[in-house]
């Protein structure tokens, strides 16, 4: 059994715009939508209040007009609904254990104009079992183009550490690229050796960069040989870049269909927090990230 794709929505545009994101990936997998409205009790209101049965028929509403929508625009997609009265984060996170993919948008309906990346959507990020999408209001339609451009012209971008490299990371980036007809940039940043410079160190010559660069390319090449032999259909340009590696990934994903990085599942990672550039980039992205945990 092939699982579904998750997406929560709240009638949000940010939740919108991460529906239809999710609509196009299932179309891409072939497995079901299902969308997620969470409508927990006011504070308060253990016995039904005509307020609270209100408020629940707005959302059963809005959430069967989010069916109805996107099962006409893509009429060969199931698509499925249900409203909980969990709060979002509990019924995200337990809905995704049964999900291949969750999706949710950068923002709900909360917080304050110029927030970049709202509670649940941080907490998805930091908690849910499966990879996460976290979508930008207004960016959906123009990422999910990839399905209907010609074959290698939308991109993946990745985040590859070739010292430390992380399948479940890895994988999830080139089938992807795979599944989009897409070409796969893998961004190795880099920096120069801590003991070749200090506050000493007058200049770096062109000669030590160069062999370091190349060590580095040489490392990103050898690394990457599996993955390419496992998918030989997606065309890789591998790209080293002596920069902070959030701010290389954000430079090169500029007008990407995605971009992937990790999020560390380890014991001895601290729990419920992310790396410092995964949540650099969530903070700065102004495309989809799709956040995907492992085990490392």
């Amino acid at each position: 059994m092939r699982h579904p794709v998750l997406a929560g929505i709240d009638g949000s545009a940010h939740s919108s715009a991460a529906a239809d994101w999710a609509a196009r990936e299932a179309a891409l997998r072939g497995v079901p939508l299902r969308l997620i409205h969470a409508s927990p009790p006011l504070p308060g209101t253990a016995v039904p209040v005509p307020a609270v049965d209100r408020l629940r028929h707005v959302g059963e509403r809005m959430l069967q007009r989010a069916v109805t929508d996107l099962s006409e625009r893509y009429p060969d997609l199931e698509v499925r609904g249900e409203q909980t009265d969990d709060a979002p984060v509990s019924a995200l996170v337990a809905a995704a254990r049964a999900a291949g993919l969750l999706v949710v948008g950068m923002r709900g309906t909360g917080g304050f104009e110029g927030l970049a990346v709202g509670s649940v959507a941080l907490r998805m990020a930091m908690a849910a079992p499966c990879p996460v999408v976290l979508v930008p209001q207004g960016r959906a339609g123009a990422f999910g183009e990839g399905m209907h451009v010609a074959h290698g012209a939308a991109r993946v971008v990745v985040g590859f550490d070739a010292h430390h490299p992380v399948s479940e990371v890895a994988d999830f980036a080139f089938s992807a690229a795979e599944a989009r007809g897409a070409g796969l940039r893998v961004i190795q940043a880099w920096a120069f050796p801590a003991d070749s410079v200090s506050p000493r160190t007058l200049a770096v010559t062109e000669e030590d960069r160069a062999t370091w660069e190349d060590q580095e390319v040489l490392q990103l090449s050898d690394a990457l040989r599996a993955w390419q032999e496992k998918y030989p259909r997606v065309p890789v340009r591998p790209d080293v870049v002596l920069l902070h590696p959030a701010e290389a990934l954000l430079n090169t994903s500029r007008g990407a269909e995605v971009l992937v990085v990790g999020r560390c599942t380890d014991s001895r990672a601290a729990e419920g927090r992310l790396g410092p550039i995964t949540h650099a980039v969530l903070h700065h992205s102004r495309c989809p990230v799709a956040v995907v945990p492992h085990g490392r």
